[in-house]
């Protein structure tokens, strides 16, 4: 016998955030629908979170409109490494996966760790073949290889052999190493205006339930970037992934995965499998996911700040732009979070031009380009 629900179900998920090319848009928009749609009939069905964020991940890792799963970025000796995160906020367990090849699910391998194994975390062949030995199959790499990222690699080697400056890592400081670099926050407006395109949620013109801006609304703030095809330099290689959940018995739940950063170095590990970096769920405090500049991410735990504040009271929406603006007063990062609260409150912020998210409730679903 199952205990009535004591919650409303509510799902979120995030396409990445960078800036989105118009003619990507549509695909970006529809496949976090396609994601919203699999992972909230679990949650409608009484499903638990951890399974409903596990789902909405997966649909996300096989579209290869995104850089998680097979259409990653690609390292720069031209393959593909994949990184997952999955937490469970109500046991306080987590499994995360890094620079696996031959598995085409991380997100499910990160579920494997969490419920089969005492360890918290796998990485490499270690990974693979604690996945395979629970019946995951393993793939040749090449299946995870898409011809446009194969051309988007060879662009951006030809920038970094032409001298181009590459702030991927450090947004614009010359040694994110020095503390004495970052970035201070301006005293008189405290945390500040954090980059090309950052609204919070609740102070759009445009509200929806819970705040969340209008899709439909003409006023886009990352409209400008969308007129060209082709993203501006250091914003084309952000596009993680990830989903929360907060499901009818009040557990959250937190799910992350990417193919890391474009042109990386082989066995680099960015935010996105990293507790409290760029996934975190607590259901004493809140659930989260993150997404862009994983180096200035991880240096701030920013995951784990960003719960540490609702846990103390904040709102979610508050929290969220809070968040992205420390991230960037701090050490010029660029990203974009969602964040989930127990009481069902939310907030979803970036400072990228565009970031693809969606929202599901007992009222419906929602979906956009920005926040």
């Amino acid at each position: 016998m199952t205990s009535a629900p004591t919650h409303d179900p509510i799902l979120i998920v995030h396409g990445g955030a960078w800036a989105i090319p118009a003619d990507a848009a549509a695909a970006h928009q529809s496949g976090v629908r396609n994601a919203l749609e699999t992972g909230y009939r679990i949650l409608a069905l009484g499903g638990s979170a951890l399974d409903a964020v596990e789902a909405a991940v997966t649909v996300l890792e096989d579209d290869p409109t995104f850089d998680a799963g097979r259409g990653s970025f690609l390292t720069s000796d031209g393959r593909v490494q994949l990184d997952a995160l999955l937490m469970d906020g109500g046991r306080m367990k987590a499994g995360g996966v890094a620079c696996v090849e031959r598995l085409r699910n991380p997100i499910q391998a990160a579920r494997l760790v969490l419920e089969k194994s005492p360890h918290v975390y796998f990485v490499g062949p270690g990974a693979e073949q604690f996945a395979a030995s629970h019946g995951m199959p393993l793939i040749d790499n090449a299946d995870l290889v898409l011809p446009r990222e194969r051309e988007r690699l060879l662009d951006a080697q030809a920038r970094q052999s032409a001298g181009l400056a590459d702030e991927t890592f450090s947004g614009q400081l010359a040694d994110d190493k020095d503390p004495s670099t970052a970035f201070k926050i301006d005293s008189e407006k405290k945390l500040g205006a954090p980059g090309p395109s950052h609204l919070g949620t609740g102070e759009s013109k445009h509200r929806l339930s819970n705040d969340v801006p209008d899709p439909k609304s003409t006023e886009d703030p990352g409209q400008n970037w969308w007129d060209s095809k082709t993203p501006p330099p250091n914003f084309d290689s952000h596009d993680t992934v990830g989903a929360i959940a907060l499901d009818g018995h009040g557990n959250l739940a937190a799910a992350t995965s990417t193919g890391g950063t474009l042109n990386k170095t082989p066995g680099r590990v960015g935010d996105s499998s990293l507790i409290g970096c760029g996934c975190y769920a607590d259901n004493l405090a809140a659930a989260v996911s993150l997404t862009g500049w994983g180096e200035p991410i991880m240096k701030l735990v920013l995951g784990k700040w960003a719960t540490d504040r609702v846990a103390a009271g904040s709102a979610p929406e508050i929290a969220a732009r809070e968040a992205i603006s420390y991230l960037y007063n701090r050490l010029g990062g660029h990203g974009g979070i969602i964040l989930l609260g127990p009481d069902g409150r939310f907030g979803l912020a970036h400072n990228t031009p565009a970031m693809a998210w969606g929202l599901a409730t007992p009222s419906g679903l929602q979906t956009g380009l920005s926040v």
